[in-house]
């Protein structure tokens, strides 16, 4: 039988002495790290992510994933910060490391224009992030292979109507470098290198320079 706990609603088989702390609170240091992703943020897309994860006896996150999301990049992001809290936990004497964690991340737009945006509208992005994803992925494979040196050449026209179809264009690519970049300065590597190779994998050379100097 699995254990759980759930950060913020209640602990199970656990005493309050034997919890997990999270110092200054782990919705603080969401809120103070989170990076909204750009396609729920251009579509006033909100809502609370659930993650499963595990903690050993440093404190370190892991066996990490959305136990309940919407399908999108919110998902993702909920991951990511979750993550970033590997090593900040203050593990008591005697923690079964065996208990699953399940934490809630929230996320919330407000002002601007998204009290204006139907919730069928906002089905109809979540819909379509969902049918594109395997779009994306027939973009970032043949960049990949072109990489490698295996590729169809007469491909690529197809590929580079694809990609304007789906507004990965520059203006697209550029935030996804600045996301990168605000990973960066949270000591993110892996997720800010995730960034500049989707960049890459676009057929981009935007940020070459950055991947050059941080993710080999």
């Amino acid at each position: 039988m699995k254990k759980i706990l759930a950060v913020f609603l209640f602990f199970i088989g656990l005493s309050v002495q034997a919890q997990p702390l999270f110092k200054g609170g782990l919705d603080a240091f969401i809120q103070t790290n989170i990076i909204y992703p750009e396609f729920s943020l251009q579509h006033c897309l909100e809502g609370k992510i659930n993650v499963s994860f595990k903690l050993n006896l440093a404190g370190d996150v892991y066996n990490s994933k959305v136990s309940s999301g919407l399908g999108i990049d919110l998902d993702q992001e909920a991951l990511r910060l979750i993550r970033l809290s590997s090593g900040k936990w203050q593990i008591p004497e005697g923690y079964d490391t065996a208990y699953i964690i399940i934490a809630p991340v929230s996320f919330t737009i407000s002002g601007g224009d998204c009290a204006k945006i139907s919730t069928i509208d906002k089905n109809k992005a979540i819909a379509a992030y969902q049918a594109n994803e395997g779009l994306t992925e027939v973009i970032t494979n043949f960049y990949r292979n072109k990489a490698s040196g295996s590729f169809n050449e007469a491909e690529e026209s197809r590929i580079i109507a694809l990609k304007e179809e789906l507004g990965y264009d520059d203006a697209y690519l550029k935030k996804k470098i600045e996301e990168g970049q605000k990973k960066l300065k949270q000591k993110d590597k892996q997720g800010a290198c995730e960034d500049f190779l989707f960049v890459k994998y676009m057929g981009s050379a935007l940020a070459d320079e950055l991947l050059e100097k941080y993710c080999k």
